[in-house]
């Protein structure tokens, strides 16, 4: 096979000619061709490696023959204009069935070739008629334009078919994904009381063991304890925080979603003791979004849990909270002026389970949060980052689509 062919089938097979079927424009394209150019009949064939696809035709019925009869597959090999005003006396088609009556008796026979824009010639548009006849000057104009048209109509084809290819593999691709949250969200059902429940106990069992006299009275013992109790409150919290992460995979329920309501509530649960004592918060009126507000929450649960986890020892905490439109999105900031994280490490501190803070610090969260906070992002069709804070603080933005109500 030359490598011309091989480039032509590879086209021919992106268009589907194989399904190709009846082509009303096309054939529209062919007929208009017999009309300009004053003969009964027109047609569009494709040429194939051994077969001729006459995908539209006028004055005869599409059929498909062999490239060896095919008068068009010499058309597609030479590169001038093909026009035989009578067929019998052409030595490259008098002995073609259909000149010599054995398919048909062409006489007159003119053709333009359709080139597709890789430089493939696929095939033609050609005209032709039992009588002898001649092509003036507008007639042949007109029959390369159309040909140009009937690349189009290929080309508008193929365009089709490769949207509905990346449509069904999108949808496939959705529906695994699905599938995939779908499982991963009852596992994390399944497993959560099989995890939970021993923490809980071990837990409840060394708050106990810090209160017996054998450990109040010996301090190694009693700091023994305490370092056990952090460790098991670390990993109840790892386990919390990798299971909510997990359950974060199920399908969004979209609502109209009051920020300003869902932080407020968040302030009230967090901000108690001495945290609601060392905390100023400097929040302005928060605009309604269209989300998951099961999700929301935990977006904002997370953000301010992390400024409130990493404050710095030093200083008071300042939380400073705005919100701007952005076209159909609603980006959200929230700076604090804790610890803060490197400019080079912030994209790693959304990884799972990373644990990136200013110095070196790892003391504190899982490294869930951030993570979390992406999925959910990424879930309503936004985008998170981080930016400098408030005296070596951190900022956490993030976008959000914006509430149908417009407030701001």
């Amino acid at each position: 096979m030359s490598v011309e062919q091989r480039d032509r089938d590879s086209v021919l097979a992106e268009y589907g000619i194989e399904d190709l079927g009846r082509q009303s424009d096309l054939e529209a394209l062919a007929e208009l061709a017999a009309q300009v150019c004053g003969v009964p009949h027109g047609a569009v064939n494709l040429i194939g490696e051994h077969l001729q696809h006459q995908v539209a035709a006028v004055g005869i019925s599409p059929s498909v023959c062999s490239r060896e009869d095919s008068m068009c597959a010499v058309s597609i090999v030479t590169p001038e204009p093909i026009e035989v005003p009578d067929a019998r006396q052409d030595p490259r088609f008098a002995t073609n069935p259909f000149v010599t009556g054995r398919i048909a008796s062409v006489r007159f026979y003119a053709a333009s070739r359709l080139q597709a824009p890789s430089g493939a010639v696929l095939g033609t548009l050609c005209v032709f008629g039992d009588v002898p006849h001649r092509l003036d000057r507008r007639q042949r104009r007109s029959l390369d334009l159309l040909a140009h048209q009937a690349v189009d109509v290929l080309e508008l084809r193929r365009s089709s078919l490769a949207l509905a290819r990346a449509v069904k593999e999108l949808t496939a691709a959705r529906a695994e994904l699905l599938r995939s949250n779908s499982e991963l969200a009852d596992f994390a059902g399944r497993v959560s009381h099989d995890l939970r429940n021993p923490l809980a106990g071990i837990v409840g069992f060394l708050e106990l063991l810090s209160d017996h006299p054998a450990v109040v009275g010996a301090p190694t013992a009693g700091r023994l304890v305490g370092r056990s109790r952090g460790a098991a409150n670390r990993m109840h919290a790892l386990v919390d925080g990798l299971l909510d992460y997990a359950k974060l995979g199920g399908q969004l329920k979209h609502g109209s979603v009051d920020l300003g309501a869902l932080l407020a509530d968040l302030i009230d649960d967090r901000a108690t003791g001495a945290e609601s004592e060392t905390m100023d918060l400097d929040l302005e009126p928060l605009p309604t979004v269209r989300g998951d507000e099961t999700h929301l929450r935990a977006l904002l649960q997370n953000i301010v849990g992390n400024a409130i986890r990493f404050a710095r020892p030093d200083r008071r905490l300042v939380v400073r909270i705005r919100a701007k439109h952005h076209g159909e999105f609603v980006r959200v900031e929230i700076a604090d002026n804790g610890r803060g994280i490197p400019p080079e490490r912030r994209e790693e501190a959304f990884g799972l389970l990373s644990q990136v803070h200013q110095h070196g610090s790892v003391e504190g969260g899982a490294g869930i949060g951030l993570a979390t906070c992406r999925r959910v992002v990424t879930a309503h069709g936004g985008t998170i980052g981080l930016s400098d804070g408030i005296d070596g603080g951190l900022t956490v933005w993030f976008t959000l689509p914006a509430g149908a109500d417009g407030r701001s």
